[in-house]
């Protein structure tokens, strides 16, 4: 078992640096302000409850004003080029806050700067920007942050990873919650930056998971999601041999733990153990998330992605046998540099086989770094974008297909809150993690409730209370 903790006493001081920033907060006037925006996957969503856990310690208020505040902090995503352009507008626009406030500290950190290259540009363009931090000092930012009061500090060791228990965490919701169950990554797949910048595999204990789940469940917690690259890893880094599927089976105990939901798997280590145990533990959603990212074989190998279309498609069967109702959803990327018009066909061919409920599907974004950088693209960008219509429009269609056998029953949903999109509209989803919009009162936010599909949209269903 490879050594991933942090010395006690590294930690004590990090303590420390909470308690000198809470002070000095304390003896303001008013409460100071702090905010996290999050660009990224939920393992980004998770990091960032932990940023705001260590803010919220040290004393200062969160808010979504980024005006008002006095700590403004990017978390990063590293995985498509659009996310990395999107921070450099956002952080560039606070340069004239930097200017009438001096005592604004504006912060970097996440997988983008865990590259350090990427680190080093944004230090020398972003004069403003005193704060950056990679993935791996996270634990550190109490004391980065101090830092970063007298001058810019940077800080993107180059490292493995850690697991840090014991940090302060901030949920984002009051009845639902991300649970990191292991970190990192060791596959390496042509396109991914992911395990350079989260470091190799490296699982929490399996006590502190469900140590965790528990103090969740007695503050009124009723959903959990499993979070890790790649959660079929679980376990394969500590000694007392623990898997995924016990894991799963021990959250199922859990009392108060209502629904469990997991990602992401990858689909060549998914064993007919996790597929018992979902379809055995009456708490574990009868969803999967099963990214793909090719029907062709060619490129699946191209991709390094360690399994065939055949294998991919005889796991799909066993689930499905196992658990007839399993709403599938994936990830397909579009236009990797090898992919021909016939490689695309077959991705195509196997959307229409599958039929997965959802998709997220992306453009191949060249990342700095991978295997696939080097790669010469094979079609052009008009033939790319016309190919990821047409993925899109197939997907569509089946999506709207999937959704109206859902018209007129009565399904399940835990209610998240108000939609988004309007404000007098309750929204929550079912155990199929389908959308669900309904009129109702705010003292249902939180339950579990019955509603009967009235109407059927493409990516969303309308009901009404039963």
């Amino acid at each position: 078992m490879r050594n991933t903790a942090v010395d006690p006493k590294e930690l004590a001081f990090q303590k420390e640096c909470i308690e000198k920033i809470r002070k000095l907060n304390s003896a303001k006037k008013q409460m100071p302000k702090a905010c996290v925006i999050t660009y990224g996957c939920q393992q980004n969503e998770n990091d960032s409850e932990r940023i705001k856990g260590m803010l919220c310690s040290m004393g200062y208020e969160l808010s979504e004003t980024r005006e008002e505040c006095d700590v403004i902090i990017f978390n990063t995503c590293a995985v498509r080029e659009n996310a990395e352009m999107k921070l450099k507008g956002n952080v560039g626009a606070l340069k004239y806050l930097k200017a009438k406030r001096k005592d604004v500290i504006i912060g970097v950190c996440g997988c983008m700067v865990q590259q350090k290259e990427v680190a080093e540009i944004l230090h020398s363009k972003f004069r403003h920007v005193e704060l950056i931090f990679g993935t791996h000092a996270i634990y550190k930012f109490p004391q980065l942050l101090l830092e970063a009061k007298k001058s810019s500090v940077m800080d993107v060791e180059d490292c493995d990873g850690y697991i840090v228990e014991d940090i302060p965490v901030r949920h984002d919701d009051k009845y639902k919650a991300w649970v990191s169950v292991m970190y990192g990554c060791n596959n390496f797949c042509t396109y991914c930056v992911v395990p350079y910048v989260r470091g190799r595999e490296r699982s929490r204990t399996f006590e502190n998971v469900i140590a965790e789940i528990t103090r969740l469940a007695e503050d009124g917690y009723k959903e959990v999601t499993l979070l890790g690259q790649n959660v079929n890893s679980y376990g394969k880094d500590l000694e007392d041999g623990k898997t995924f599927a016990q894991l799963l089976r021990a959250v199922n105990e859990i009392d108060g733990i209502e629904r469990i939901r997991f990602a992401t798997s990858h689909p060549k280590d998914i064993s007919d153990e996790l597929i018992d145990a979902m379809a055995e533990c009456k708490k574990v959603c009868p969803q999967l998330h099963l990214p793909v990212q090719a029907g062709s074989n060619k490129v699946l190998k191209d991709m390094n992605r360690s399994y065939t279309r055949e294998k991919y498609l005889e796991t799909i069967k066993k689930v499905r046998e196992k658990i007839p109702n399993i709403a599938l959803s994936t990830d397909i990327i579009v236009g990797f540099p090898t992919e021909t018009v016939e490689d695309f066909k077959e991705t195509v061919s196997l959307v229409k086989e599958v039929r997965y409920d959802s998709m997220f599907t992306f453009i191949y974004s060249r990342r700095r770094g991978t295997k696939a950088a080097t790669m010469d693209f094979v079609l052009s960008e008009e033939q790319i974008q016309k190919n990821f219509d047409e993925l899109l429009e197939v997907q569509n269609k089946i999506s709207r297909e999937i959704n109206e056998t859902y018209a007129g029953k009565t399904v399940e949903i835990f209610v998240d809150g108000y939609s988004k999109n309007d404000p007098e509209t309750l929204q929550g989803r079912t155990p199929e993690n389908k959308i669900v919009n309904f009129k109702g009162d705010s003292s249902l936010i939180g339950k579990i409730i019955n509603i009967k599909i009235s109407e059927v949209r493409t990516w969303s269903l309308n009901g009404e209370l039963e």
